[in-house]
């Protein structure tokens, strides 16, 4: 089956944070994930490089436009693939092929009389690029997120009519309840749409705002940000002309924070019904990331977390699996280095130890032999089988962010039971008595086969880690699947590795 994950796109007016980090890890664990299930999968992430804020940003920096787009897309893309993130496709939204994609979409809507010109007085939020209602605004008249007040603007511009598709778009999320998960943000929406819409303003003058896609019907403005950014997701595709454009779309999933929940559950549907798509198979939101001072973290408040240097200190693969594990299914959750340094070392105690431990023990005393024909206690089986039924269980399940952290949880819970098992039978203590080495050999394997079965479902959470553990077993394969048997360990040697989690001060 064909499956398509999407992010969104990042802006370009700062360096990415950790919450940048998250939302890309997250669809990268989706897509190994599915990948693990046989399906083909097509990924992509990148940079949204229009709109004010990134105008702004380029004119401090005093650089030439391509020569900053070009300099901050790259520190996108450099973090991204420092961090194992298998994309398919790196979305620039100053590249030709989605301007070609926008101008047609714009074309369009325009002549169908979709699009009209008209003034309008409103007030203004730079950090969302978008103009906010009094009920959006806090106590203060601020934006909640970026806590500053938005500007009143009174100027002429192109708008495109949400409210004909209010009704539409409210059956619709009613009729698919998996549509926006966790239901809870559907229900967010919902609520946005009990009020009739406002038409979606779409362009900005070029007196303002130079820095976008030029309207193809007027050489005066600039596409609206959003509505060009939004239309990514299927210029990537290629819509238009890629003959596998509905497979791969009949099974989508968007991923996005809670704060472009609008734009995304409500602006995008009703732009893609308006030009004949369905709506994205699935939206799956998640929370903020709570930084110092118990705020979201932002660029424009200066709370970020550098992933750079968060990998410098602890590594890629242990931070991605925090992320994963940390991150509460419907609110926000903390993140700091002393919480990170938290979750290494529950790692390093949980898994790192025991393998080494294992590993070393074989290797002393059975000249490394991995034991084979040994016949199973049922207590070994227990283990055994219930570790495998527990992976199975999660990879029969579609992926989201539920199935996410379930599955990172279900790895904790196995490292903890096969601690507790190894650490109740003392191998240590079964190994200086030759009456006892049958015993050994049991304890030993059914831990190595444990191993084998968690390091097969860590995949798509830490690969290089699953498969430094399966080397170590002398089980390494290049292509891992969701096929969890118990008792299935080959014939073989192991191979003492380095630490998976070196110790941390």
């Amino acid at each position: 089956m064909k499956k398509y994950i999407t992010t969104p796109i990042y802006y370009t007016n700062g360096a990415p944070h950790i919450g940048h980090a998250y939302t890309t890890i997250l669809a990268d664990v989706f897509k190994k994930f599915e990948q693990m299930k046989g399906n083909d999968v097509f990924f992509s992430t990148g940079t949204d490089e229009h709109g004010q804020k990134n105008q702004h940003t380029c004119e401090a920096a005093g650089l030439p436009i391509d020569v900053f787009l070009e300099k901050q897309s790259g520190l996108f893309q450099a973090v991204f693939d420092r961090m194992g993130i298998d994309y398919d496709y790196f979305v620039r939204t100053s590249g030709e092929p989605h301007k070609e994609v926008v101008r047609s979409i714009l074309t369009d809507l325009y002549d169908r009389g979709m699009i009209i010109k008209k003034s309008y007085e409103g007030l203004y939020c730079e950090g969302c690029e978008q103009f906010k209602k009094e009920s959006d605004l806090d106590e203060n008249g601020l934006c909640p997120d970026h806590k500053k007040a938005p500007k009143l603007i009174l100027e002429e511009n192109y708008f495109f009519r949400l409210e004909p598709y209010r009704e539409w778009l409210r059956e619709y999320i009613q009729l698919h309840p998996d549509w926006i998960k966790p239901q809870n943000y559907a229900k967010e929406v919902l609520k946005m749409l009990e009020e009739p819409l406002d038409d979606l303003c779409i362009s900005r003058p070029k007196s303002r705002v130079w820095l976008g896609i030029e309207l193809p019907f007027d050489k005066d403005f600039v596409t609206y940000i959003w509505f060009d950014a939004l239309i990514n997701y299927i210029s990537t595709l290629k819509f238009g002309s890629n003959p596998d454009f509905n497979s791969y779309w009949a099974n989508s999933y968007h991923l996005l924070a809670k704060d472009i929940l609008k734009p995304h559950c409500i602006y995008w549907p009703i732009m893609l019904k308006a030009i004949g798509i369905e709506p994205v198979g699935k939206c799956i939101v998640h929370g903020y990331w709570i930084g110092e001072g118990g705020v979201k973290m932002s660029k424009s408040l200066g709370n970020v977390v550098d992933p750079n240097e968060v990998i410098d200190m602890m590594g890629v693969e242990p931070l991605r699996f925090y992320l994963i594990n940390a991150m509460s299914i419907s609110s926000d959750s903390p993140i700091s280095i002393s919480l990170l340094k938290q979750g290494y070392k529950q790692l390093a105690n949980a898994l790192g130890n025991l393998q080494m431990r294992v590993i070393k023990m074989v290797d002393k005393n059975l000249q490394g032999e991995i034991p084979s024909d040994v016949s199973l206690l049922a207590e070994d089986m227990e283990v055994l089988e219930s570790v495998s039924k527990s992976f199975a269980d999660v990879y029969k399940k579609d992926i989201d962010l539920e199935t996410a952290i379930e599955l990172s949880d279900c790895i904790m819970q196995a490292c903890n039971k096969l601690n507790m098992y190894f650490a109740n039978n003392e191998p240590w203590g079964l190994v200086k008595d030759e009456t006892k080495m049958e015993r050994f050999k049991q304890v030993v394997y059914t831990t190595l086969d444990a191993l084998r079965l968690i390091a097969t479902a860590i995949y798509p959470l830490m690969p290089n880690v699953a498969h430094s553990i399966l080397k170590s077993l002398s089980a390494d394969n290049e292509k891992l699947t969701a096929e969890f048997n118990p008792k299935a360990l080959g014939v073989g040697k192991v191979i003492v590795p380095d630490p998976l989690f070196p110790y941390l001060g």
